[in-house]
């Protein structure tokens, strides 16, 4: 099992004594380089192996998805490459040196799953007051526009509605500039439109060669914004591509059929990874299509309805997950 989530805002400590020159200079960072990394990482919480033996990169421009079930290893990757935690074995970097200096820190920016956070203070009292951490922030103003809350900027937090509050966590995770964005269940709370929304908030983020590390359970927010994905599950990655390698990894296509075929013999054919009922239909995943909607119209002339399509992200995902581990 996990340790207990990060419930505190990443507030780098020291941070006024990095000039803004030194900054400048830090963020000459090719596309594609290494600016995160986890080597041979092993984390214990006494006998509860949280992390065993990890690599991990995170590359320059990219959004790396760190998808995995509850208790996979996810918060305390996160904690390691933040200088939050520090690790049983192995090595951690962060823009080449120690994730807890402070060097590190001030290219950085959090968006974790925060408690705690002043009620009383204005939106843009908060945004003033992180945003004096670091010596080249955005204006108040401009991480207002971003995260869409330039309406409630003179609002106590306290008086938000929960996906304004995620919104105000996403704009103190910006307001610092950073090069690197770490967003840990971002678009919790958020309806459909607002989810939508702060994806482009991402991409026009990572426009300018920056680095997003993303976690969150809405596979579809992980298909859609990440460039590569790595799933972690008992402490251990067990895949890792873009979204479409991963995909086709495990079932290649969706079958959709109304048939008399019962669920275990269609199971039982070659080619199926698993089937599930959906009202009076079955929905098929298989690694191969083409041989297996010919054995079901063999085997059931009368079948209707049927339909193929690709398997998506969350078909992948739990075939990864659901497998035995070593």
């Amino acid at each position: 099992m996990e340790s207990e989530p990060i419930t505190l805002p990443f507030t780098p400590t020291g941070q006024r004594a990095m000039s803004a020159a030194h900054r400048g200079a830090a963020r000459a960072n090719p596309a594609g380089r290494i600016v995160a990394e986890l080597r041979g990482v092993r984390k214990h919480y006494g006998t509860v192996q949280a992390l065993r033996g990890v690599d991990l990169q995170v590359r320059s421009g990219e959004v790396l998805a760190l998808l995995g079930p509850n208790g996979a290893g996810k918060t305390t990757a996160v904690g390691l490459l933040l200088g939050l935690l520090k690790p049983t074995a192995g090595e951690v970097s962060l823009f080449g040196g120690d994730p807890s200096s402070t060097a590190a820190k001030v290219r950085v920016g959090a968006m974790l799953q925060i408690s705690g956070v002043p009620a009383t203070l204005k939106v843009r009292e908060h945004l003033e007051l992180f945003a004096s951490y670091y010596p080249a922030p955005l204006s108040v103003a401009r991480a207002l526009e971003l995260a869409d809350l330039t309406e409630v900027a003179d609002r106590p937090y306290g008086k938000l509605s929960g996906g304004q509050k995620q919104r105000v966590h996403f704009a103190l995770a910006l307001v610092g500039n950073p090069d690197l964005l770490f967003l840990d269940e971002p678009t919790t709370g958020l309806d459909v439109g607002a989810r939508r929304a702060f994806w482009e908030q991402v991409r026009d983020f990572i426009g300018s060669g920056r680095t997003v590390v993303l976690t969150t359970h809405y596979l579809e927010e992980a298909d859609a914004l990440a460039d590569r994905i790595v799933v972690v599950d008992h402490g251990a990655v067990i895949a890792e591509g873009t979204p479409a390698e991963v995909k086709s990894r495990t079932a290649g296509r969706r079958i959709h059929a109304v048939t008399s075929l019962g669920r275990d013999e269609v199971l039982a054919l070659e080619n199926v990874v698993s089937v599930e009922r959906n009202g009076a239909a079955l929905e098929i995943l298989a690694s191969h299509a083409e041989p297996v909607v010919l054995e079901l119209l063999q085997r059931d002339p009368a079948l209707r309805d049927l339909e193929v399509g690709g398997a998506g992200l969350e078909d992948a995902f739990l075939a990864l997950t659901n497998r035995p581990q070593a």
